[in-house]
Formats: structure tokens, sequence, C-alpha cells
């Protein structure tokens, strides 16, 4: 039986980066209000913990997006399926990310996809051209973490 996973992204703003990556890849941050408003009618969270981002109550210092067509519960909003999680740390990034995302454009379309990426705050670092086995451009996001765009 496959295990369920998410991949966990170690920030400064959680919420910030969450829209990032939701609008880089078409996904949808996750809408824990619902939860949100049960802990904290029920004592179980001060608010403290939570902010308000985008119109919507956070919990303070994570955010998370998941894909729009994978199942979710509709209680605590949080996704069953593709998943990514952004929690803020105290430290601040010092060197290559050891593991990084992919993020694919349709055929012939890396132009459009950079120029999109940018648009939403990524920035460009490197051209890499392999020929037959790859064409693609090391970017960043607005955090600094490194990804490709291929």
């Amino acid at each position: 039986m496959p295990l369920h996973w998410k991949l966990v992204i170690d920030s400064n703003d959680a919420a910030a980066l969450a829209d990032f990556w939701a609008a880089a890849l078409g996904y949808e941050v996750e809408d824990a209000g619902a939860l949100i408003d049960h802990l904290l009618a029920a004592g179980q969270v001060g608010e403290d913990a939570v902010i308000e981002h985008g119109g919507r109550r956070m919990f303070r210092g994570f955010a998370a997006i998941r894909h729009p067509e994978d199942p979710f519960d509709a209680t605590s909003g949080i996704g069953r399926g593709r998943r990514l999680l952004f929690q803020d740390v105290p430290e601040a990034k010092t060197g290559k990310n050891r593991l990084h995302i992919d993020v694919h454009a349709e055929p012939g379309g890396l132009d459009a996809l950079v120029a999109r990426l940018e648009t939403l705050g990524a920035t460009r670092v490197e051209e890499v051209n392999k020929g037959p086995a790859g064409h693609w451009w090391v970017m960043r996001d607005p955090e600094g973490n490194e990804f490709c765009a291929a």
C-alpha cells in the first residue's frame, strides 16, 4: 500500500510563500478556517496562534497548498493528496536546496512559463540547455529556494 506524504518547506513567511506556489502550480491554498474557528471556540488555541491573510484565518507560521482535484477533509480543510506545507523557521536559508521542485511547461511553452513565474516573484538563476537531454531554467522562489522550470 502506498504511503501518504507531503513536502514540507521551511519559510520566513509561510502564507506568502504558499500564495506564490499555489499560483505557480495551479494549486489551492488550504482553508483551515472552520478548524481554526472550532479550536478557538473550544479554547484549544488562542488568538495568538492565528493570523489573517488574504481574507482568511490561518495558523500563524503555517500554510499549505493542495492539488485542486485531490480529496480533502471538509472539516479541517487539510488535503489528502498532493500537498506542500510551508512552516516558518527562525533561521535563514544558508545554502543550496538538497531537494527541489521541477515545474514542467506544456511542449514549446518554456519561455511563457518562465515569464509567468517571474510575474509571480520568481527570479532566473541559470539557463541549462543539454540539447536532446533537456532544456530548463534554474530559478528561485521569492524566498530564494531553488527550483527548475522545464
